[in-house]
């Protein structure tokens, strides 16, 4: 009796003496729901509420770090002593992220801390791409250090996005972690996703194809919209420039009866003002209307299980060509135009399993429907892709293994040469991929996938990370792993398509294989004066076996494809720095220094088209006083090699140095509204500059005064001396000079 009563006090103590901890999770001012907190070294932890609100009980006195994490914002940690005396109030306001703290979900397919990913990935929030407001993700990505956006058209304006210096379809476009864009629809796809509605942009550079498959060979960009929960009541984001573009986001989020949340937003964009800078008759830039609607539903259910459907719809008419141009001459002979009109739908989902274990069920589709016509030539295209993921999320000790099994299907039909019959194909995936917990200061990361494509067989592509933090601030990594890439051909050559070229196809083509070795650094430095500085650098090395370019030299009226006999190499080191001063001044300075080759019968060429160097900046100051912000963004870009029709073609073989840079002031003293503006192109830089002209023959685009020999060669005329035809793939940089610009955003929270 005397033992039962001793514990029954001892237990009483302990429920007296346990102890309750509350708060409030917030940023900016504003309620930060959905917010994890949670004690290092134990199991406590909670969620914040709809209100931000947090708590959870039964803590025992003691001294603990209590820490608050949300994708997006800045990971925030506070050392607590619990006491027996009485519960502990504490607040979060979490800032959007900044440096090297951001949570990420690219490299591994699971949400951990950027400093604690085995993978490298760089991550760029909503507040970089308002340094430099741009009408889409494609053209936001120009400072961003080792991508560039390549326009491949100077009529057309078309382009992909360049990865450490790799050609477009290398790169895998993500939304939300779902392959959405791809091949045909990589300059469409990223146009119209308003940047009011993105949580943050993560890259991976190098392969990861042992976790998206196919196309993930030289990186990845993964577009990860808000959380409707999270995002304004209302927003919206205007702004014109002298040019007499016009670019519109408007939007809102709603709860939509007790378990819904909605995420509604609209992208208006129309240039429609024929300017011709240069004089060659033809527009410097495309003219558009485009709308694009966007809309976001997350769905509450038991256990914080997750439950998230997305959808987009998207309609585009460009046009480029000369001057006098209207759509009564598409599609004819007369007067030269090349008019694109698009239509694409996309849905994207995950949905978790209501089991015990982690599963998680991801899709996506997306349909897209082009009806082009360049000078007389129609090309008509229909792509289709679908894709469903499941994955398994299983941690144990020391242990956290991720299965995966995938299925895609491709579609892809056009009424050109290439494209016989319709491109149908399902590929079955199966990926597996173990994160092992050596020490505190070691992690071995190791992953593998098989794919299925009745084309080429089996494809296996396995990948190892380690990763070495042997400080809170200091992050050494090594990762090498393989790709491929399953080639669709004609996916909007442009080249082909103006008729200045034929495409042939000399072989069988084999799918692409890639090894790569990276090596990157992460650090973060605290100074005694305040400054916060990070450091992200990295060495690269991939070698392509089966590697498949387009071949402009042989001849200069065709595009040869076929399997490279030898061998390709990229290869670099790129440096970024962050910095965050006490003043109010914030710096992201990066710059790579690559080299992109191929070697075939023992000759080594640069790739067309690839800078040896690049250089992006972005330096802020905000004083708070006057609520004026200035930013300062730029990039500079080494010399490429570019596309000649000829020995006798006169322009430049390859570029200079050239740069765009602008320059923004932003004026937040007015409570929800920022009012903003400045000049892009600072320096007028256009790619004509320095050269006779940029489009061959542009006074005659149907080559009727072009002389041709039996093999189909232009021949040097009097009227056409340098033995060129119509070609406007000669392009490296915008042809849109200055410009000034002035903008309202505004925020209901």
């Amino acid at each position: 009796m005397r033992n039962l009563i001793f514990v029954l006090l001892f237990l009483l103590s302990y429920v007296v003496s346990a102890q309750t901890i509350t708060g409030k999770t917030s940023t900016n001012g504003d309620a930060l729901p959905y917010v994890n907190v949670y004690l290092k070294g134990t199991q406590k932890g909670a969620v914040s509420n709809d209100n931000g609100v947090f708590n959870f009980k039964n803590v025992t006195p003691g001294k603990y770090t209590i820490i608050a994490s949300f994708t997006g914002y800045q990971t925030q940690k506070r050392n607590i002593i619990v006491s027996q005396s009485k519960d502990i109030t504490i607040n979060f306001n979490l800032p959007e992220s900044e440096l090297l703290d951001e949570v990420v979900v690219t490299g591994t397919l699971k949400a951990v801390s950027r400093l604690d990913s085995p993978v490298p990935v760089e991550v760029y929030s909503t507040a970089f791409l308002k340094k430099n407001p741009t009408p889409n993700i494609f053209e936001a990505l120009q400072n961003v250090n080792g991508v560039r956006p390549q326009i491949n058209c100077n009529v057309c304006n078309t382009g992909d996005i360049h990865i450490n210096g790799l050609e477009g379809p290398y790169t895998l476009v993500l939304i939300d972690g779902m392959p959405i864009v791809s091949g045909l629809s990589t300059v469409y796809g990223l146009s119209g996703i308003p940047n009011s509605l993105i949580e943050q942009i993560e890259i991976v550079k190098g392969p990861a194809s042992s976790l998206y498959g196919s196309e993930a060979v030289g990186g990845l960009i993964n577009i990860i919209t808000k959380l409707p929960e999270n995002a304004p009541r209302f927003f919206a984001d205007t702004y014109g420039t002298g040019w007499g573009e016009l670019n519109l986001d408007l939007g809102f989020n709603t709860r939509v009866g007790k378990k819904a949340n909605l995420l509604f937003g609209v992208n208006y964009f129309n240039y429609n003002n024929p300017i011709d800078n240069n004089g060659d008759n033809f527009t410097d830039l495309t003219l558009q209307n485009r709308i694009s609607v966007f809309q976001k539903w997350n769905f509450k259910r038991k256990e914080n299980r997750v439950l998230s459907i997305a959808g987009r719809l998207f309609y585009e008419d460009r046009w480029g060509g000369e001057m006098q141009w209207n759509s009564s001459f598409r599609g004819g002979d007369e007067i030269y135009g090349e008019s694109i009109y698009t239509k694409r739908g996309e849905i994207l989902g995950k949905y978790q399993l209501p089991i015990k274990e982690k599963v998680m069920f991801q899709f996506s589709y997306n349909d897209h429907d082009q009806n082009s016509v360049y000078g007389d030539v129609e090309y008509l295209a229909r792509q289709k892709i679908g894709f469903g993921q499941f994955t398994w999320d299983k941690p144990l000790k020391n242990h956290d293994l991720l299965f995966g099994a995938a299925v895609r299907y491709n579609y892809y039909n056009d009424n050109t040469p290439a494209t016989v019959t319709a491109d149908e194909v399902v590929i079955p995936s199966l990926f597996a991929q173990d994160e092992i917990k050596l020490s505190e200061k070691q992690t071995l990361l190791l992953g593998a996938r098989y794919d299925y494509d009745e084309r080429h067989g089996s494809i296996f592509t396995p990948r190892i990370a380690y990763k070495f933090k042997p400080t809170e601030n200091d992050v050494f990594r090594i990762n090498a792993g393989t790709g491929f890439r399953v080639v669709n051909i004609f996916t909007e050559e442009h080249a082909a398509l103006t008729g200045a070229r034929d495409v042939i196809i000399a072989e069988e083509l084999k799918p692409e294989r890639s090894f790569n070795v990276n090596v990157n650094y992460l650090k973060k430095m605290y100074t005694k004066s305040g400054m916060i500085i990070g450091l992200d650098a990295s060495i690269w090395y991939t070698h392509f076996s089966n590697l498949i370019t387009p071949d402009y030299d042989t001849n200069a009226t065709q595009i040869i494809y076929d399997n490279l006999d030898g061998t390709a190499v990229t290869k670099g080191v790129s440096l970024n720095i962050d910095a965050v001063i006490a003043s109010g001044v914030k710096l992201l300075i990066g710059g790579t220094i690559q080299d992109v080759s191929q070697t075939e019968n023992g000759v080594k060429a640069r790739q067309i088209l690839t800078e040896r160097f690049t250089g992006t900046w972005a330096a802020s100051y905000k004083n708070y006083k006057y609520n004026v912000t200035l930013d300062y963004t730029g990039n500079v870009y080494g010399p490429m090699r570019l596309p000649l029709l000829g020995e006798l073609d006169p322009r430049s073989e390859y570029s200079p140095i050239w740069s765009i840079q602008n320059i923004q002031l932003t004026y937040d003293g007015i409570d929800n509204l920022e009012i903003y503006g400045g000049v892009k192109n600072l320096l007028n830089w256009t790619p004509n500059k320095g050269n006779p002209f940029v489009i061959a023959r542009a006074n005659d685009p149907f080559d009727r005064e072009v002389t041709f020999d039996a093999e189909g060669n232009a021949q040097a005329t009097p009227n056409n001396p340098y033995a060129l035809t119509f070609d406007p793939s000669y392009v490296y940089a915008p042809n849109q000079g200055i410009r000034a610009f002035l903008g309202l955003r505004y925020a209901f929270k």
